[in-house]
Parts: C-alpha cells; sequence; structure tokens
C-alpha cells in the first residue's frame, strides 16, 4: 500500500494531466482574455504615474535651487540698500548735526553782537550821565567861585550878559 501511495503522487496519471493542462489553459485564456489587458494598463498607468511624479519633483527641486538662488539675490540687494540707506541716514545726522552747530554759532554771534551793543549803549549813557553830572558840579562848582569873584570886584552884570550871549550862540 506504501508502494501505490507514493506511486500515484510521483507518478500522476494521465487523465489528471489532461485535466490539469486543460483547466490550466482555460484559466490562461480566461485571464489572457479579460484580466490580462486591464492589469497591464494598471502597470503601465501606475509607470506613468511614478515617471511623472520623478519629473515633478525634478522640477520641483530645479525651482527649488532656482528660487533659493533668487532669494539669496534679493537677499543681498536688500542689505546692499539697507546699507545704501543707513548711509544716508548717517550723511543726513551728520548734515543735521553740522547745520545745528552752525546755527548755534551764528545765533551765539548774534547775542555776542547784541550783548556787545547792550554794553555799548549802557557805556554810553553811563559815560553821558557822568558828562551830565560833571557838567552840573563843574556849574556848581564855577558858579559858586564866579559869585565870590564877582562879590568881591561887582562885574557881575558884565559876565552875565557875556554867558547869555555864549549861550544864544551854542543853541543856534
Amino acid at each position: 500500500m506504501i508502494l501505490v501511495a507514493s506511486n500515484s503522487l510521483t507518478t500522476p496519471a494521465i487523465g489528471t494531466i489532461f485535466w490539469a493542462v486543460l483547466i490550466f489553459s482555460l484559466f490562461f485564456f480566461v485571464l489572457a482574455k479579460f484580466a490580462w489587458k486591464p492589469i497591464l494598463s494598471m502597470i503601465k498607468q501606475r509607470e506613468e504615474s511614478i515617471k511623472g511624479s520623478l519629473a515633478a519633483a525634478e522640477k520641483a527641486r530645479k525651482d527649488m535651487v532656482r528660487l533659493q538662488s533668487d532669494n539669496e539675490a534679493i537677499i543681498k540687494k536688500a542689505r546692499e540698500e539697507r546699507e545704501i540707506i543707513l548711509k544716508e541716514a548717517r550723511d543726513v545726522r551728520e548734515k543735521l548735526i553740522a547745520e545745528a552747530k552752525n546755527k548755534a554759532v551764528i545765533e551765539a554771534e548774534k547775542i555776542v553782537e547784541a550783548a556787545k551793543a547792550g554794553i555799548e549803549r549802557e557805556k554810553a549813557n553811563a559815560l553821558s550821565d557822568i558828562r551830565r553830572q560833571v557838567t552840573i558840579l563843574s556849574v556848581e562848582v564855577a558858579s559858586k567861585l564866579l559869585g565870590e569873584k564877582l562879590k568881591a570886584t561887582g562885574e557881575q552884570e558884565k559876565l552875565i550878559e557875556k554867558y547869555i550871549k555864549d549861550v544864544e550862540l551854542n543853541s543856534n
């Protein structure tokens, strides 16, 4: 019995081979007729989808490289513009400081000139006041001296007429 079992498994019968080949051929024909084309078309679509994705990825990588270089150029340009703006701001600041210094110097000179003019006016007023006081004192001293002298000699009337004539000549 052992021989029979081992014999049937190792050497199949012709009918089994016939039916196996027929079923396999039928199965292969059905697959080829109905399933093979859709499976191949799905594989082809998948392949094209992968190729398209790879192409899109490569394009995106190139775009990223281009955008990165563009960004670097934009950043460089922005830095240059910032430096120009900062330089202009420093120049404007220095110009404003210089103008403020010049205005301060001019104002200081005006204040000094005004102070000098005020001092000159005060000096002139003081000198005028001193002259007036000296004149008053001189007149008082002279009138006292003349009064003493005229009392003694009696020439008072002649002297008064002479002073009146001098005063009239000075006022003209």
